[in-house]
């Protein structure tokens, strides 16, 4: 059915900046936006549904680009023991970190998977999310990578919000592989991305580049295999050394890298020529008490996409918001509003491969939008949680 939204103002998002029209009307048919413009420039026809939005801000609904939300346990008790002193060194030696979260996530069924990952989810979407990509990569075996990956793609069928599956098992070295990560990383390759992607779980590969996970050559290694299977890449770099993984994911046109507080450069050359976009988190820099800003003069000079989002996981970024995001985008990493709004629409739409359908309001677009009771756009990265006003459209259909 064609339907007809109006009495708003739209923040388009088109071209990466506000692209304001003021008095706005939409048409939509079906899923997808058939015409945006002004009210006084609205074809001239029929619309069996005509909705009021008294005179909203509309902006393209919200997309994660950037999330683990699926994983097993808590880690608030190591947050309590990282304030009263104790390092994250003696953590892990303890059996905590990432090894916990692996171990919690194994012994979980696929249902205790998806209850507990609904819920975040849910906290998302009422700040507007209408995209999220979740990655596993709390598995590190074939059966529990596979389970993560079934309870992404079923969060994506039984919830109200696009999901975008990414397979991230070159996340951290598994207990059974202590010491051998170049076994590890032949394991990936051979056997568990050919069969995850032959099930068709996975739209993305992710890999982990850093001193205390992978190296650039054994991530290359995971990068051909994803080449051979046809699969895009994406990656976290230079989240704590400078190893030019943002270059290395570039020269394999990587749809994003991310984190990037030690990039130099050069980096941020390769990634512009590659139309690699840099995703920046935010919630880690701030929950980690980093110091080390990325390159922000660097990433603009050289025309850079930015994106933002939440990187929701246990350990570094137990972010439940994504419009909190959008406020330490700005007060953390010195984005602009327009910026930061931009991070979490379009830029964060090229970060998925998903920006031909959805992150601006055009015509031809996927019908995903927000009608959100504000003063401007800018109150967005303003207003520091809370549940602003709002009206969610998700493929043209208003949604609780």
């Amino acid at each position: 059915m064609k339907t007809l939204w109006q009495n708003c103002h739209a923040a388009t998002m088109a071209q990466g900046v506000y692209s304001i029209i003021e008095d706005a009307a939409i048409v939509t048919q079906g899923e997808h936006i058939q015409w945006i413009g002004p009210r006084a420039e609205l074809p001239v026809g029929d619309y069996p549904a005509v909705n009021d939005l008294k005179g909203a801000w509309v902006t393209p609904g919200l997309i994660d680009c950037h999330t683990h939300a699926v994983f097993g346990g808590n880690r608030s008790g190591e947050f309590e023991q990282r304030l009263q002193g104790v390092s994250y060194a003696d953590i892990a030696a303890a059996g905590g970190g990432i090894a916990s979260t692996v171990r919690a996530t194994r012994a979980a069924s696929e249902d205790e998977l998806f209850a507990s990952a609904a819920k975040r989810l849910k906290s998302l979407m009422r700040d507007g999310v209408t995209t999220v990509e979740v990655k596993s990569g709390y598995g590190l075996d074939l059966p529990s990578e596979r389970k993560m990956l079934r309870v992404i793609r079923r969060l994506g069928a039984e919830l109200p919000v696009s999901v975008r599956s990414t397979c991230l098992a070159a996340h951290a070295l598994p207990p059974e592989y202590k010491d051998r990560a170049d076994d590890y990383i032949e394991h990936i390759c051979a056997e568990m991305l050919p069969a995850l992607a032959a099930e068709g779980l996975v739209d993305a590969v992710d890999a982990f580049c850093e001193y205390l996970a992978f190296s650039p050559e054994q991530v290359e290694r995971v990068f051909l295999t994803a080449q051979r299977l046809d699969l895009p890449v994406k990656l976290h770099a230079e989240q704590l050394s400078s190893l030019h993984g943002s270059s290395l994911a570039a020269r394999y046109q990587a749809l994003s890298a991310d984190h990037l507080e030690f990039m130099t450069e050069d980096d941020a050359k390769a990634m512009a020529e590659s139309g690699t976009v840099a995703v920046l988190l935010p919630g880690a820099f701030y929950f980690l008490r980093e110091t080390q800003l990325p390159p922000m003069d660097a990433l603009r000079k050289h025309g850079v996409k930015i994106a933002v989002a939440s990187d929701l996981n246990p350990g570094t970024s137990p972010a439940l918001s994504l419009r909190l995001m959008l406020n330490m985008a700005c007060t953390c990493l010195r984005l602009t509003p327009e910026e930061a709004l931009a991070g979490a629409t379009i830029h964060a739409a090229q970060a998925l491969g998903m920006a031909q359908t959805h992150g601006s309001l055009e015509a031809g677009k996927v019908a995903d939008f927000v009608a959100w009771h504000i003063d401007r756009p800018a109150d967005l990265s303003y207003w520091l949680g809370g549940d602003l006003e709002k009206r969610v459209v998700r493929h043209g259909v208003e949604i609780d």
